[in-house]
């Protein structure tokens, strides 16, 4: 096949994504395919038309590759591509659309409320020890934890370095005090469950993507039923957004409280292919090296193109 690997973009997760991109078109060529490299710009739907591709492989990660846009471009070039479809992507990337869609099926998640940055200034919009972070970003991008011995200041201060500084809206989250861990799902299973434990504070964007900050237990040490229950309801998120290809659904577990404790924090429907992600790792858990892992994301593509054909040149 002659495949695309769109991979770059304008979002804070650029770095990522180049990452994940060259990757995976090198995985793309060593499987025998004929790969075209596209760093997304303002100009992308011409290069796409110039390229003529069988298959978009979306390795994009943020806005606007992960939030419906470049899906709703590619549906309208009548281009087939990986993961996650247009609707469930905008609900995905968003933290509140997510709890709505999930939450009702019996999905844990933490509680929280949209604040205004600026109602930060006059009081906390939670008890303390409490999480914020934007709405429509990945990567533990923009994170917050606030604590009583954090130096945000009480009430947070303006001056204070923090997401606030960057987005009027944030979502309000209590903290779940435990452990961090992540199940990713591909082909109708979930992998398996790792475990994530940081050397130095918390999983922030630095821990996650900075060789040797962050020690990866796969699988988790954690109870089967804790397991089983990280699996169950990620295999669930994923069939409830309507996620295709792959998906990583990321958990805290306060381990004091037992499965009552497990919460799912977000489903990531663009999850990272670099050295250091999860999916490849998780992969090889369970006997897929990294271009088995890639090409089993493109098979998947294909069997769904097939089974829901689309008009190549909707123009006639």
């Amino acid at each position: 096949m002659h495949i695309v690997v769109l991979m770059g973009g304008w979002s804070a997760e650029r770095p990522v994504s180049l990452m994940s991109g060259a990757g995976v078109a090198d995985a793309l060529e060593r499987n025998g395919h004929r790969v075209t490299r596209i760093d997304m710009g303002r100009d992308v739907a011409a290069k796409l038309v110039e390229a003529q591709p069988d298959l978009v492989f979306n390795a994009l990660h943020g806005s606007p590759g992960e939030d419906g846009t470049v899906q709703g471009m590619l549906d309208l070039m009548g281009i087939p591509y990986t993961h996650s479809g247009l609707a469930t992507s905008v609900i995905a990337i968003d933290k509140v659309l997510t709890k709505q869609a999930l939450v009702p099926h019996g999905i844990p998640m933490p509680g929280g409320r949209i604040v205004k940055s600026e109602e930060l200034f006059a009081a906390d919009p939670l008890p303390r020890p409490y999480v914020l972070k934007p709405v429509n970003e990945g990567s533990s991008v923009g994170v917050a934890i606030v604590t009583d011995t954090s130096n945000h200041g009480s009430p947070i201060a303006r001056d204070a370095a923090g997401p606030w500084a960057e987005f009027e809206e944030l979502l309000a989250e209590p903290y779940i005090r435990g452990r961090e861990l992540t199940t990713a799902v591909l082909g109708g299973r979930a992998l398996g469950v790792t475990e994530l434990k940081p050397k130095n504070g918390w999983y922030d964007f630095d821990a996650k993507y900075t060789d040797g900050l962050t020690e990866h237990v796969c699988p988790a040490q954690i109870p089967d039923e804790i397991a089983e229950a990280c699996k169950s309801l990620a295999l669930e998120a994923h069939r409830i957004l309507g996620c295709r290809g792959a998906s990583r659904s990321d958990f805290r577990w306060d381990d004091e409280r037992g499965v009552d404790g497990l919460f799912l924090l977000e489903v990531n429907t663009q999850p990272g292919m670099t050295p250091l992600s999860l999916v490849p790792e998780q992969g090889r858990h369970v006997g897929m090296d990294y271009d088995a892992v890639v090409q089993a994301i493109v098979d998947e593509a294909i069997v769904w193109y097939r089974d829901n054909p689309i008009d190549r040149n909707p123009a006639g």
